[in-house]
């Protein structure tokens, strides 16, 4: 299989999973239409980054996935800038936002594709608190500006729904995903954590 990401949260839980992949990064513009929610641009942007990267590989099973945060149908991406990761958490702070995480699996033309969502609460957060985060950098390459699995944990005060799905690929979704497109997930994934036995 292929990962068309180049995220290493995504390859760090398929490589715990056990799930044999390569690592081909999808070279797309990820530009939210007009007409699209946050919901159906992130779903869009997984099955692209898919598909363009089984374009090249027409022989091979390829994942494409893409997170977004939603508040209040504002989509808040990766910030591009210090006083950005600022605005966004300042938005984040003592409220509670939705994360999208859509993954897509293509093999040739054909393409399946699913969306998990997550509630996640966050404290409310002092200037210096923000300050200090954006200073680890941690906030820089994240959508909405905050990771669960780092740093950002401290001002998560709750979720509903699956962490992966915040950190970026609901795995427990996979097995699903896997099975629209007639692939035998548990086959792979017994296969390759006896092998490593």
């Amino acid at each position: 299989m292929i990962l068309a990401s180049g995220s290493p949260r995504r390859r760090e839980l398929l490589r715990i999973i056990g799930l044999p992949h390569r690592v081909i990064p999808a070279n797309i513009e990820e530009v939210r239409r007009p007409e699209e929610t946050p919901k159906s641009f992130t779903e869009r942007a997984a099955r692209e980054k898919a598909l363009s990267v089984a374009a090249s590989h027409p022989d091979d099973a390829v994942l494409g996935a893409d997170t977004v945060v939603d508040v209040d149908g504002e989509l808040l991406g990766k910030p591009r800038s210090v006083e950005e990761a600022r605005t966004m958490l300042r938005r984040l702070s003592g409220r509670t936002h939705t994360v999208y995480t859509a993954m897509a699996l293509a093999i040739d033309k054909r393409c399946e594709s699913m969306i998990s969502s997550a509630a996640v609460t966050f404290e409310t957060l002092t200037p210096a608190q923000i300050a200090w985060y954006i200073g680890t950098d941690e906030p820089m390459d994240k959508a909405g500006a905050y990771a669960i699995q780092g740093y950002g944990s401290l001002f998560v005060r709750g979720i509903d729904g699956s962490p992966h799905t915040v950190i970026g690929l609901p795995v427990h979704r996979l097995p699903a995903l896997f099975a629209s497109m007639g692939l035998p997930f548990w086959d792979l994934i017994t296969r390759a954590t006896h092998s490593r036995s």
